[in-house]
Parts: structure tokens; C-alpha cells; sequence
């Protein structure tokens, strides 16, 4: 089974779960989602195999969150245009294959979704 992995370099729990992944030679795609963000319909498609909505997958300690959002009152989509719009916003990482997924913090998470 094939996974993928959105990844942000700078996480160090996003460095350890792609370190992971490569030790034990588990076959990954790497996705960069700050480089190349993900659109409304990718970012459904990961909280439908997360089993999440939106707010659950919200980075709400992050500077933009704090100053554009915090105080809004948003719906489902608005908080999805949110994290399209600003890719910081997104829980990181995340290890999806098929129409399952994990956000693998801490790595343990990680564990139990290959197994």
C-alpha cells in the first residue's frame, strides 16, 4: 500500500513521521502542501478520510488564525477557504493512503494507522 504524506519541513514532528516512513522503507509520496497548496476538494477529500471537520484540523495558535479568523464566526467551507488560502492553518502531518488518513502527532498515531 502506497502512502502519502503532507509535509512541512520546518515541523519537526512532520520530520520525524517522514523519517519514519523511510527507515522502515514504507513506499511514500511526499507532498510539500506549503509549496504547493491544496485546493477545497483535496482538503475535503483528507478531512472525509480523517473522519474531521474543519475546526478539528485548524492550527488555531498560528499568527494568521489569531488575526484574521479568531474573532469570525465561519462555516464548514469558510474554515476549508481558510487553510486553501493560508496552508499554515493545517495540522501537520498528515499520512493519508486510499480513503484513510491520520494527523501522525504524535508519532505513536503514526504506528497504529500502519498497522
Amino acid at each position: 500500500m502506497d502512502y502519502t504524506i503532507y509535509h512541512n519541513n520546518r515541523c519537526r514532528k512532520s520530520r520525524e513521521a517522514l523519517q519514519y516512513l523511510t527507515e522502515n522503507n514504507i513506499p511514500h509520496k511526499i507532498v510539500h502542501y506549503l509549496e504547493t497548496p491544496l485546493n477545497a476538494e483535496e482538503l475535503k477529500a483528507i478531512l472525509n478520510a480523517l473522519g474531521h471537520r474543519a475546526d478539528q484540523l485548524l492550527r488555531k495558535q498560528e499568527a494568521i488564525w489569531k488575526s484574521e479568523y479568531k474573532h469570525r464566526t465561519l462555516d464548514e467551507d469558510a474554515l476549508i477557504q481558510a487553510m486553501v488560502d493560508h496552508p499554515k492553518l493545517i495540522e501537520r502531518p498528515i499520512v493519508s493512503s486510499g480513503k484513510k488518513a491520520v494527523v501522525a502527532r504524535p508519532i505513536e498515531k503514526l504506528h497504529q494507522f500502519l498497522k
